[in-house]
């Protein structure tokens, strides 16, 4: 039987952390890719940087070593560019391989299954006595969509691996990617396998909430991130809850807490916490850009004298939009001293507006702004001002000018908006 203990090589960010990147071909898999490709007016193919902070924190990486990112498709241009190198950042490039499903698949796999089945299991979210349904159709979703391109992804990841002479890790990213580990390990040999380490953006439910999907569900999950050699969560209740589950819904599997490790089917996996910073020279250098001072004197002009209480987020349930609206305002009905002296900036980002969930919750929180503006606001004074949209360069902007910064999610994988004050 093979040893439990794995040697620290196989332990990515506790020993070696500086030297291991550029030591491997470095190989990174995420539903998105850090570029999307759109066709310009001449007809070429022209890639715009992903905004995401995925993007932002694994970038850096790519100036380290040599790195493919395989990712899904997301637009015609993308699916007819397949392959190749994107430059990235002054002195960063990466091969990026983009994967095209069938749309149905990818339908079941990313608006069934990811999202929003275990986005809303995982940030605890569910109505349990009404929803979630598991029914044919969810079962067909899993089958033939997530499984499915949980299977792609493994397959190109398998023929990258097997195209580098060099030792590789990969980089598994999030829950669209939850069955990866095991398919990789099923299709390599033990002389082939690389390094694995999965990161998971979002909370890790305890166990009672685990409970929630059926076994058939559950179980290839687990297996699937017990096939890693690293896993990753942004806090370390995050880690201790996914050995509890562990623990307690994987058959077989022997956990030991005090050394953050599950040790199933002849494989030690190593549970640790990684909280994604920010780089902070690269976002005081945006700080100080053009376009940010453009976007600064548009606020400035848009708030005047008066005082701002912002918010950035994607629109999505998790991040208790509505509730922040609704807070603002009682505050303006409990002190009408405030009125006309503060605005409530709401930059919102569109997010899964396909699932349905997130349609319903956009429909709620816009009513809600139009129910304030309504109530309170006059022919000089907006109370809520909401921008959709993507652009970091003016989220930057706005964080330099707020008086309050709302930040209250149900629950968040991610660190909160650290770095504001750095600008």
């Amino acid at each position: 039987m093979q040893s439990p203990v794995m040697d620290s090589e196989a332990i990515p960010g506790e020993t070696g952390q500086r030297d291991l990147p550029s030591a491997r071909a470095l190989i990174i898999a995420a539903n998105r890719g850090p570029v999307t490709f759109e066709v310009a007016e001449d007809g070429r193919l022209e890639p715009q940087r992903g905004e995401g902070g995925l993007v932002t924190a694994l970038t850096g990486l790519c100036r380290q070593s040599d790195s493919v990112w395989v990712a899904c498709a997301r637009t015609e241009a993308d699916a007819a560019w397949r392959s190749g190198v994107v430059a990235m950042a002054e002195g960063c490039e990466i091969k990026v391989q983009f994967l095209t499903p069938e749309p149905l698949a990818y339908e079941g796999y990313y608006s069934v299954i990811a999202n929003p089945l275990l986005w809303f299991l995982q940030h605890s979210m569910w109505d349990v006595p009404r929803v979630p349904v598991i029914d044919r159709a969810t079962w067909q979703a899993w089958d033939e969509g997530y499984v499915v391109v949980n299977r792609l992804f493994a397959e190109a990841i398998a023929a990258q691996v097997r195209a580098t002479s060099r030792p590789t890790l990969v980089m598994l990213q999030d829950y669209h990617l939850y069955l990866v580990g095991r398919f990789l390990r099923d299709l390599l040999s033990p002389r082939e396998r690389p390094k694995v380490l999965h990161f998971v953006h979002i909370p890790w439910p305890g166990v009672d909430y685990w409970r929630i999907l059926p076994p058939a569900m559950r179980q290839p999950i687990l297996d699937g991130l017990c096939a890693a050699d690293l896993l990753g969560f942004q806090t370390r209740d995050d880690g201790l809850d996914f050995i509890r589950t562990c623990e307690s819904l994987l058959p077989r599997a022997h956990v030991n807490f005090k050394r953050g490790r599950v040790w199933y089917r002849h494989h030690a996996t190593h549970v640790r916490d990684f909280p994604i910073s920010i780089d902070v020279g690269a976002l005081r250098q945006l700080a100080w850009s053009a376009e940010v001072a453009e976007y600064r004197a548009e606020f400035e002009s848009l708030v005047g004298d008066r005082q701002m209480i912002l918010r950035i987020d994607r629109i999505e349930p998790s991040k208790n939009i509505v509730r922040g609206f609704q807070a603002f305002e009682e505050l303006l009905e409990v002190h009408p001293e405030y009125h006309e002296r503060v605005v409530f900036l709401a930059l919102l980002v569109p997010s899964r507006i396909e699932v349905e969930e997130y349609q319903d919750y956009l429909d709620d929180l816009m009513a809600a702004v139009g129910r304030v503006n309504a109530r309170f606001g006059t022919s000089e004074w907006e109370p809520i001002r909401v921008l959709v949209g993507e652009s970091y360069p003016r989220a930057v902007a706005a964080l330099q000018l707020y008086d309050v910064l709302l930040v209250n999610a149900i629950a968040d994988g991610e660190p909160s908006k650290r770095g504001a004050r750095a600008l």
